[in-house]
């Protein structure tokens, strides 16, 4: 038998934990550096966000619609089991949980980085600093989801403050005649492919919207998950695509072209710019609150997706167990010894190649997850009226994985193989395993 808790987890999370973990996992430090990246795009790098966001409401409504019917914990990988059975669901999540904490790596250092801007010493320990963050974000969770959604609920607020600023000062400038810098907006320069067109900054900017079906892994720790989840999905990507892409388009096309393309922090340079003082402090700061609060959050899921699959008897029965809090401490713990281990072969200068494409390669394991999910909603018909968005759903998934590139792909099916042997050594080790969930239909 899995060793499981007697005491059921805590409910924690109401309607508005869950906004701020949709919201806040997708929006990280890496926000604050998309002005410069979209700037050589122009009027296609907007264009680009509204395709994205387009795309991502389509997902949003994809999961909203499963946590209606299923409100489980896993997320994807409970979608998937319903749909596809233990196996397939086992492939989809060992693909997806890997890509949490190989992507907390990349979080971790995005708290760290901005604040060596404020205090130059702390670069000179950063792998220390780091590490220090992420078991301070461990310890937290492992004491109790509640702590967790504070957490949340406080950095997303704070996390927004910034952007508003830009929206307004980017709506003061423009009422007062100074957006000459902004090129015109002409049909015959819109292009949908080539390397700086439509497609292309469409796929560029669909990382941003990563963790957008946040509030699905953890709903057992969801008051009525069944309506908070859906709700909070559908609002969080609206609410931060608008930003997405108002903010981002301002910053992007406001700012001289050789300027921005030279920043490090084009969000601090453009209030710099127009209203002067310590910008570049105060919005670092805020940058390493935003990627704080991004990895609180993808701490939380790195441990609930392992303890939902031993709980399903399709992981090791050890990382079923709960604590006295009822919080997985097995799985928080192991998953970011990986992450320690990972960040400690990163700061080796030979490992930054390898590192950045460990980046690329989780975020098409997450997408993965999105295919799957989208593909589990249409067999298990769990809203027929909403079929067609469920099919552009998965083409708009299966377009992003395309998009990611031949060998990130093919290096991504090494990665769900890899975990195979640990699923049949699973199902043979631990017998607790429960009867695949069917989905009752709206």
């Amino acid at each position: 038998m899995a060793a499981t808790s007697q005491t059921p987890p805590k409910r924690p999370f109401g309607f508005w934990v869950c906004l701020a973990l949709v919201i806040g996992n997708m929006i990280g430090s890496g926000f604050f550096l998309m002005p410069a990246t979209l700037a050589p795009f122009g009027w296609n790098g907007v264009m680009g966000w509204l395709v994205t966001s387009a795309g991502a409401l389509t997902l949003a409504i994809v999961f909203g619609s499963l946590a209606r019917v299923m409100p489980q914990a896993g997320g994807p990988y409970a979608y998937s089991r319903a749909a596809f059975g233990p196996f397939a669901a086992f492939v989809v999540a060992w693909s997806y949980w890997v890509s949490m904490w190989i992507g907390n790596v990349a979080i971790a250092t995005g708290v760290v980085a901005p604040l060596s801007t404020i205090v130059p010493g702390i670069a000179d320990h950063s792998v220390i600093w780091t590490l220090a963050i992420v078991w301070l974000l461990t310890a937290i969770n492992c004491f109790g989801a509640a702590a967790v959604g504070r957490i949340q609920l406080v950095t997303t607020l704070l996390k927004i403050l910034p952007l508003a600023a830009v929206l307004i000062l980017a709506i003061i400038v423009l009422a007062e005649g100074g957006g000459s810098e902004a090129p015109p907006l002409r049909a015959e320069g819109l292009t949908f492919s080539g390397e700086l067109g439509i497609a292309a900054a469409a796929t560029l900017v669909l990382w941003s919207f990563l963790g957008l079906e946040s509030a699905t892994v953890p709903a057992e720790r969801v008051a009525a998950p069944e309506r908070n989840i859906p709700r909070a999905t559908l609002v969080g990507v609206v609410v931060t695509g608008l930003l997405y892409t108002f903010v981002c388009s301002a910053v992007a096309l406001m700012m001289p072209s050789g300027q921005i393309a030279e920043s490090g922090a084009p969000m601090a340079d453009f209030i710099g710019r127009h209203w002067g003082g310590p910008a570049a402090a105060i919005i670092a700061l805020f940058a390493a609150v935003a990627a704080f609060g991004t990895l609180n959050g993808w701490i939380l899921m790195q441990g609930e997706l392992p303890w939902a699959m031993a709980r399903d008897g399709v992981f090791p029965a050890w990382f079923a167990k709960l604590s006295r809090f009822g919080t997985p401490v097995r799985a928080h713990v192991t998953a970011s010894l990986l992450v320690t281990i990972v960040l400690v072969l990163n700061s080796a200068r030979s490992m930054t190649d390898l590192f950045g494409f460990l980046i690329l390669l989780a975020t098409c394991a997450s997408l993965v997850a999105y295919l799957a999910s989208s593909l589990a909603a249409l067999k298990l018909r769990v809203a027929q009226n909403k079929a067609a968005i469920f099919m552009v759903a998965a083409l708009f998934s299966a377009w992003a994985i395309y998009g990611a590139g031949r060998e990130a792909v093919l290096w991504g099916a090494v990665l769900m193989a890899s975990g195979v042997p640990l699923y049949f050594l699973s199902r043979g080790s631990n017998p607790a395993a429960e009867p695949v969930p069917g989905a009752p239909r709206e």
